[in-house]
């Protein structure tokens, strides 16, 4: 299933992101693929804007899968990123970033790329599911 969705980053940076997804009967969302087009002015050096898209990317998803904040005796329980759930290779969908060709003023690229990823497979889950994602991370129980 496919969602689709468009971030206007406060740089100037426009990048927009279709998630292919799958359920399963469990209720467990894995991400496939996800095919990313930015338009962020001139593109000097186009591996390292397609790293800083991608890597959004992951961040994004860790945050849209995993990324959930425990409260114990009111105390955060994560304290650093080697407590906190990363998305690992394996769980990494295929990628693609196209870039508009521009000869505008070059803008930013590695915070763009996380901004449309959470919606756009929250979009792919309701139609894959029916079920609108209201909260993150998603979790199976809140699709049943």
């Amino acid at each position: 299933f496919r969602g689709i969705a468009l971030s206007n980053h406060w740089g100037g940076t426009i990048v927009c992101q279709v998630a292919e997804v799958s359920v399963d009967q469990r209720a467990k969302v894995r991400v496939h693929r996800v095919v990313s087009a930015a338009d962020c002015g001139l593109v000097v050096n186009p591996t390292i804007v397609k790293q800083q898209i991608e890597g959004g990317i992951i961040f994004g998803l860790t945050a849209a899968l995993k990324g959930q904040i425990n409260i114990r005796k009111g105390q955060v329980v994560q304290k650093n990123f080697d407590d906190f759930p990363v998305l690992k290779m394996k769980e990494a969908p295929k990628m693609e970033t196209h870039f508009v060709e521009s000869t505008a003023t070059s803008t930013c690229a590695g915070e763009p790329g996380i901004h449309p990823i959470a919606p756009a497979v929250a979009n792919a889950v309701f139609a894959a599911t029916g079920k609108r994602v209201r909260k993150l991370p998603i979790r199976p129980k809140d699709l049943v």
